[in-house]
C-alpha cells in the first residue's frame, strides 16, 4: 500500500525540470522528423514520440509505489527476465540495418539491450551493497558481478550492437569503483585490459566495427561512406554559430544531408538551429539532473538506494557524454540515443524508469530500515 505520507517529500522541482527537457526533445524532433514530410498534420514519428512519453510518465509514476528497497529482493527476478527478453530477441528477434536488436510483441517494439541498463543496475547496487567494505573489494568478491556483467554484455554484441554493450561495461565498471576496489585488483585488471586491446582489434571487431574507429580518428578517409555522418553533423554544428539559423530553418536537416537527424544526431539539428546557445541550455539542464541524481545517493540513508541512485545517474552521464562526443566527431558512431531528446520509445521507457527510481529513493531517503 503506497503511503500518502510520503508526498509530502515529493520532488516537484525535478519532475518538472523532466517535463521541461522532454518539451524542449519534441520541439527540437518536430523540426528534425518535418525535414521532408510531405503529408498533412504532425508526422508519425512525432506522435509515437508523444505517445511514448505519456506511457513513459505513466511508468516513472508506477515506480513511486513500490518501496525501492523491494527492488533488491527481486533483483535476480527481473535479471534473469531481461535476459529472458535478450535471448529471445537473439532467437526471434526483429532485423533493422543489419542488427537484430528488436523483439516484437504485437503492436510495440521493444530494442531489449535499453530495459538490460536497468537491471544490471539494480542486481550490481543489491551485490555490492551487502558486500562493500572500507578496504576494497578482492577478487572473490568481483566474480559475481562479472558474470553479471558478461552474460548480457555477450548477448548484446552478438546482435550486433557493440555500443550498448560497451555501455553496460562503462556503467558496471563507473559502479564498481564507485564502492572502492583493492589496489592490486585494479592495478590487475588494467593491465589484463590493456594486454587484451591487440587481440580484441585482431580477432574480437568486426571489418564495419574497425572502419568506424579508424574513421572516428580520419573522417575524411572515405567521406562519402563510414565519415559521412560525421562530416554533415560537423558541418551542422559549425553552420549554427552561436545562436543557430532559426526553428525549422537548418539546411543540413531540411535538405536530408544529415542522417539519423531524429535519433543519434539530433543534438546537430538543434545546434544548427539554435546554435551554441542552445545547446548549451540543454547541457545546463543535463547538468542539473545528474547533480540532482548525485544529490539523491549522497542523502540516502540506505546503502542499497544510494548505490542504486548513483548506477542511474551514472547510466544517464555516459549516454549523454557519449553522444554528444560522437555527434562532435570526438567519439566513434555506437548509436547511443540522447536522452529524453532522440526519438526511440524504449530509450524513453529505460530513462524514465531511471528517473522513477530516483525520485523513489528521494521520498523513501530517510527510511533505513
Amino acid at each position: 500500500m503506497f503511503d500518502r505520507r510520503l508526498l509530502s517529500n515529493f520532488d516537484w522541482g525535478f519532475l518538472l525540470l523532466i517535463v521541461f527537457i522532454c518539451i524542449l526533445g519534441l520541439t527540437i524532433l518536430y523540426s528534425a522528423v518535418t525535414a521532408g514530410y510531405a503529408g498533412t498534420g504532425l508526422p508519425p514519428l512525432f506522435k509515437k514520440q508523444i505517445v511514448w512519453l505519456a506511457v513513459g510518465f505513466a511508468i516513472m509514476m508506477g515506480c513511486l509505489v513500490i518501496d525501492f528497497k523491494e527492488f533488491a529482493n527481486l533483483h535476480f527476478l527481473i535479471y534473469a527476465a531481461c535476459v529472458g527478453l535478450l535471448v529471445a530477441t537473439w532467437l526471434v528477434g526483429h532485423t533493422g540495418g543489419g542488427s537484430q536488436r528488436w523483439l516484437v510483441l504485437g503492436p510495440v517494439r521493444i530494442q531489449t539491450s535499453e530495459l538490460m541498463k536497468i537491471s544490471l543496475i539494480i542486481s550490481l547496487a543489491s551485490v555490492y551493497s551487502e558486500s562493500i567494505s572500507p578496504e576494497g573489494l578482492g577478487f572473490a568478491h568481483l566474480i559475481k558481478p562479472a558474470l553479471l556483467c558478461i552474460i548480457p554484455f555477450g548477448l548484446i554484441v552478438i546482435q550486433p550492437d557493440l555500443g550498448t554493450g560497451l555501455l553496460l561495461l562503462l556503467i558496471a565498471g563507473c559502479l564498481t569503483l564507485f564502492v572502492k576496489v583493492e589496489k592490486k585488483v585494479l592495478f590487475t585488471l588494467g593491465v589484463a585490459g590493456l594486454c587484451l586491446v591487440p587481440l580484441v582489434w585482431f580477432f574480437g571487431l568486426k571489418e564495419y566495427q574497425k572502419d568506424r574507429i579508424l574513421t572516428f580518428l580520419n573522417p575524411e578517409r572515405d567521406p562519402l561512406g563510414t565519415g559521412y555522418h560525421i562530416i554533415q553533423s560537423k558541418i551542422a554544428i559549425g553552420s549554427g554559430m552561436l545562436t543557430g539559423k532559426g526553428f525549422l530553418h537548418g539546411t543540413q536537416n531540411a535538405l536530408n544531408f544529415l542522417p539519423e537527424q531524429h535519433t543519434d544526431f539530433i543534438l546537430s539539428v538543434l545546434a544548427e538551429e539554435w546554435g551554441l546557445a542552445g545547446c548549451v541550455v540543454l547541457l545546463a539542464l543535463y547538468l542539473l539532473l545528474l547533480f540532482w541524481g548525485l544529490n539523491v545517493s549522497y542523502n540516502c540513508r540506505n546503502m542499497f538506494g544510494s548505490l542504486l541512485a548513483m548506477g542511474v545517474t551514472i547510466m544517464i552521464f555516459w549516454q549523454i557524454f557519449i553522444n554528444v562526443g560522437m555527434v562532435m566527431g570526438l567519439m566513434p558512431v555506437v548509436g547511443v540515443p540522447l536522452p529524453l531528446i532522440s526519438y526511440g520509445g524504449s530509450s524513453v521507457a529505460t530513462n524514465m524508469v531511471g528517473f522513477g527510481i530516483l525520485l523513489n529513493i528521494r521520498i523513501r531517503k530517510f527510511n533505513t530500515a
